[in-house]
């Protein structure tokens, strides 16, 4: 073996001559390099010591070997667990940087490093060979592919709408895309799939994990999989599980790439969801197939007491240790491979709060990770949007990320759900979440494009579920129903489940429209969590996490439903109107300032009386209808070429009460409102011709739990001043 010379990458790197390898373990005694001949090989063909040790980091070269190759590593030192370690050369494992991944693993007992029929416990050690059920890397050319120019769309987030979706349940089922590409990195590409997001008129999607994940040994037990994906196992590598059949070895790599070509030709963003706050490998009784192999003690965070025991703030066993050096450049190095190898726009890291705990276990405002994250000019420069909480005792951080991120933001999805189940005392929070929620984010210096705004996302009830069911229904998951989330602000509207009383159906289809009308006319970014735009259903299971079937896949039979197809015509309707109007998506915070010495502030809360709302209207508790007025005339927002960009004016009215409310609208004697969207019609629609017009100081009749949305007419207003 040869040694290239230094500084060099960590991974499988390619040269034309053969393959460099190189493996960081701070406390290793020795590392061997193990290759297989075909990916169904019970062991290695050859093992080859990397004799080579530098800065940590044990390397070599092996002349000879190409793109495609399998390998695995096998690192020796000591299996004392009290002390943090538990190296077990017995285990075959994966390479923290492989690029590709070759399948699953076939769980079995030699999958861990302890014996578990031991009275010892994890003190104890298995010396069983796990070679023969552990996948192997791919060696990955990265620059094998050919982008043909690829250009990345380069979204606002100010202007962005999000489609949270996963790649293989928005595919699997789709009646247009060829039965072999379906479910796939390759079937989101299919022209039939990027032409119903074009439609649909989203900006971006934003996928559930696409690194190489391994299911949990009791789902495995139960003939179930981790179908969201959050149990990461290659940070470098795409999940193996969504390329196409009859694919080649490593393909994966090479079909997410031209996916994300395809969707940007489009002009569609790729974000991805990321899960850098924890491994699959569990907690101390966990399987050893990675990390806890490499060096256990530098890549997680162990209790300082007793370095036998993880700290976890995830509830998912550990918690990555990024406060170590050589962690903290795997997250990022992998972060920079996304960007500048695979052109993904962005990311959004679960359990975010993880990633800023001090050694205290406190979270930490200037964590390492936040800082180099903020300096570094590749990652600085994409969508960063962070869920801003973990499992932690101050683990709930919303509105506290600095700026550069965006935030998740859970108090918007509880605020709405509040305010249209018809909870006292939930107007004044509302309105902060309409409009941006700038008591969260303004102190910071970020603009209201910081909340991503949601009603519903991948983790609990969806959109049609949300509406029809006060509890989970989570018995498929086989946990007797003890897990997700029990306060999810739910209403069945009278009867659980599924129902045939058509005066609640009806009641449920127009709550689902207030609940996507007021998420796409809100300040801040919008996600849309596959499937709500048209009713999909998850039978009231709120933790679908490991229902890789119908109940969690997207199904494309029901856009032919009368009411089903009504719901997505709307929804389309409503992102247009979003994207046609920038007085809705502002990207400053609205001042509550008068118009050019007017009376006439930029945004104004008005009661049923047409009365701008008083300080003690907001503190009454059964306040449950207003109306919030949007000017476009103050538009304190510029183009490119500095010209001022100014819009209609619009009063969005609400009503979750269960009866009809007279709202008088605001404006003097001559000003006209026209009747843009009421959801009490099924698809928004409202009356043609004079029936459009409302007058000023006129009783309109705001009906039950509705949204209604007018525009001034500019033609009876001198420049939108109204009153």
């Amino acid at each position: 073996m040869v040694w290239p010379g230094s500084p060099f990458p960590l991974g499988a790197s390619c040269t034309s001559e053969g393959v460099n390898f190189a493996l960081f373990s701070e406390n290793a005694t020795g590392v061997d390099l193990c290759l297989f001949d075909a990916p169904d090989a019970p062991t290695e063909s050859q093992r080859i010591r990397l004799t080579e040790h530098t800065d940590q980091i044990w390397h070599g070269f092996v002349p000879g070997l190409r793109p495609g190759q399998l390998y695995g590593y096998r690192v020796y030192g000591p299996y004392a667990p009290e002390r943090g370690h538990r190296f077990n050369a017995s285990k075959l494992l994966l390479d923290p940087y492989a690029k590709a991944i070759s399948g699953d693993i076939r769980w079995g007992p030699e999958m861990f490093g302890f014996d578990l029929e031991s009275d010892l416990g994890d003190l104890s050690r298995d010396y069983r060979d796990s070679a023969p059920g552990m996948p192997r890397c791919i060696v990955i050319d990265d620059a094998a592919f050919d982008w043909q120019g690829d250009r990345q769309p380069r979204t606002p987030l100010a202007q962005s709408v999000i489609y949270e979706a996963h790649v293989k349940g928005f595919t699997k089922l789709c009646p247009g895309i060829p039965e072999p590409l379906r479910g796939t990195y390759a079937g989101l590409a299919h022209p039939a799939a990027i032409e119903y997001l074009r439609s649909l008129g989203v900006t971006a999607v934003e996928l559930l994990p696409v690194h190489h994940h391994a299911d949990e040994p009791h789902l495995f037990r139960r003939g179930m999989s981790n179908y969201w994906g959050y149990s990461t196992i290659g940070f470098f590598a795409p999940e193996a599980g969504y390329v196409s059949s009859g694919a080649a070895q490593g393909a994966q790599v090479t079909e997410f790439k031209a996916m994300v070509r395809a969707l940007h030709a489009a002009g569609i963003e790729v974000i991805l969801d990321v899960v850098y706050n924890h491994t699959a490998e569990g907690n101390e009784t966990g399987p050893t197939i990675c990390f806890r192999g490499i060096d256990n003690a530098a890549y997680y965070r162990l209790q300082p007491q007793n370095k036998r025991w993880h700290q976890d703030y995830t509830g998912c066993g550990n918690s990555l240790n990024v406060l170590h050096e050589n962690t903290l450049r795997l997250v990022l190095d992998s972060l920079r491979y996304w960007v500048t190898e695979m052109h993904v726009d962005g990311f959004r890291f679960d359990l975010a709060t993880t990633l800023l705990r001090g050694e205290s276990t406190g979270v930490e405002r200037l964590a390492p990770f936040l800082t180099i994250v903020h300096q570094d000019p590749v990652i600085s420069r994409v969508k960063l949007i962070a869920e801003p909480w973990d499992v932690g005792h101050d683990g709930y951080r919303v509105g506290n990320f600095p700026v550069l991120w965006a935030e998740w933001n859970g108090r918007y999805r509880d605020s709405v759900r509040r305010f249209w189940r018809g909870d006292e005392g939930q107007a004044r929070e509302l309105v902060y979440r309409l409009t941006g929620s700038s008591d969260l984010y303004r102190h910071t210096g970020k603009r209201p494009y910081a909340s991503i705004n949601f009603v519903t996302s991948h983790d609990g009830f969806t959109l049609h579920d949300l509406v029809t069911y006060n509890h989970k229904h989570n018995q498929a998951n086989g946990e007797q129903n003890r897990d997700g989330d029990n306060h999810s602000h739910s209403w069945n509207h009278g009867v659980e489940g599924e129902t045939t009383d058509t005066e609640i159906s009806a009641l449920r289809r127009r709550q689902r429209r207030n609940l996507l009308a007021t998420l796409l006319l809100s300040q801040g970014v919008p996600m849309l969590c596959a499937g709500d735009e048209y009713g999909r259903t998850q039978q009231g299971n709120n933790n679908a996490y490991c229902q890789d079937n119908e109940l969690s896949w997207f199904d494309w039979s029901r856009l032919d439903g009368k009411h089903e197809g009504s719901l997505l015509r709307f929804t389309r309707r409503l992102i247009a109107l979003r994207r046609a109007h920038p007085v809705f998506r502002r990207p400053k915070f609205f001042q509550g300032r008068k118009i050019r010495g007017s009376d006439i502030k930029d945004i104004m809360v008005f009661s049923p009386s047409g009365t701008e709302m008083t300080d003690e209207e907001w503190t009454k508790l059964f306040v449950r209808c207003l109306g919030l007025f949007l000017s476009g005339d103050s538009m304190d927002v510029v183009d490119e070429r500095g010209q001022p960009i100014e819009d209609h004016s619009f009063l969005i009215l609400f009503n979750a009460h269960y009866s009809a409310v007279p709202f008088v609208l605001p404006g003097r004697l001559g000003v006209r409102w026209e009747l843009i969207l009421d959801t009490w019609t099924e698809d928004g629609h409202v009356p043609a011709g004079d029936k459009r017009w409302v007058e000023a100081g006129r009783q309109f009749k705001l009906r039950g739990r509705s949204l209604v949305l007018l525009r001034l007419d500019t033609m009876s207003t001198d420049r939108g001043h109204f009153r």
